[in-house]
């Protein structure tokens, strides 16, 4: 895919994404615990409003 950019302003957006401040390491994304953790909530969510109606009524 090519740029739309000019040569000027490309090599200036390279530059600001090359800098250190931009250049985070970030741990790979996980899926499956993302599901789990997403599950896990509305389990504990879903438990949690069942107690509170046995506790209310």
């Amino acid at each position: 895919m090519t740029s739309r950019l000019n040569p000027d302003d490309q090599q200036r957006v390279e530059e600001y994404l090359h800098t250190t401040q931009h250049q985070v390491e970030r741990r790979p994304f996980r899926p499956w615990l993302l599901l789990v953790v997403v599950v896990a909530v509305t389990v504990g969510l879903g438990l949690l409003s069942r107690l509170l109606s046995y506790v209310a009524l």
